[in-house]
């Protein structure tokens, strides 16, 4: 939210300080804006500042290996799923910022501060209720899933930057000149409009990348691994239920 009553003794002054001099009355709004901005009050604030949070995770082993393949639709194929990790992902973006009222032309400008902020919240990773911990069976599964997780945190810093690159491109100083009493909702809305799809987006990548880690080849891996004793569960279990 802008942070116009905060200033309120700044912006009287400044708006008083108009009023007295002809010239600074009769002085766009955006230049004004950009004048003020360029003083000591720049250096307080980035124009788009991003943050990211690895939550951490935590391990259940809860499901039996059914239910995580019911849960992992792709698994179409009639594969079986023996563990899965699961990051839901967290986006928040807000706009801040001092409004400067042009009262000879009825305008205003706002330099927008923008954060933005991505997370996760804490990752799970589930391994199938059917494989002990402790076993080899059960260390290879969850190996396989601590290497989803790796990719889902060294994403971070990577959507990091792109993130903050993309958008300072457009909130790179310049101000937004509107109608008293707009300024703010134009941003919001462009906030609303354009920059929450791009930032679910790219944060939804993540999850494309998973996909060289549960490759064909891997799957074969772990299906014969601790000489054949994941088979050997997964066939006395199918025969039980059968």
């Amino acid at each position: 939210m802008a942070k116009a009553a905060l200033l309120a003794p700044l912006l009287s002054c400044l708006m008083g300080m108009a009023m007295a001099n002809p010239a600074s009355a009769a002085t766009p709004a955006a230049e004004r804006c950009e004048s003020w901005q360029a003083g000591s009050h720049a250096s307080q604030r980035t124009d788009v500042k991003v943050d990211v949070y690895d939550n951490g995770y935590r391990i259940d082993n809860s499901l039996p290996y059914r239910t995580l393949t019911r849960m992992k639709r792709a698994a179409a194929d009639g594969g079986f799923v023996l563990g899965l990790t699961r990051a839901e992902s967290r986006v928040a973006v807000s706009v801040e910022g001092t409004i400067i009222g042009d009262p000879a032309t009825g305008t205003e400008c706002l330099r927008p501060l923008v954060n933005v902020s991505l997370s996760y919240e804490p990752i799970v990773i589930y391994v199938g209720r059917e494989f002990e911990p402790g076993t080899c069976a059960y260390r290879e599964i969850l190996a396989h899933e601590m290497r989803h997780l790796k990719a889902y945190v060294d994403y971070l810093p990577k959507v990091e930057r792109r993130v903050l690159d993309r958008m300072a491109q457009r909130f790179d100083g310049r101000p937004v000149v509107a109608p008293q009493g707009q300024a703010l909702r134009r941003v919001q809305q462009e906030l609303d409009r354009t920059w929450m799809p791009f930032l679910k987006r790219e944060m939804a990548a993540a999850k494309a990348r998973q996909a060289g880690i549960d490759s064909p080849k891997e799957y074969a891996r772990l299906g014969k691994v601790c000489r054949g004793e994941v088979q050997s569960l997964i066939g006395s279990t199918r025969r039980s239920n059968s």
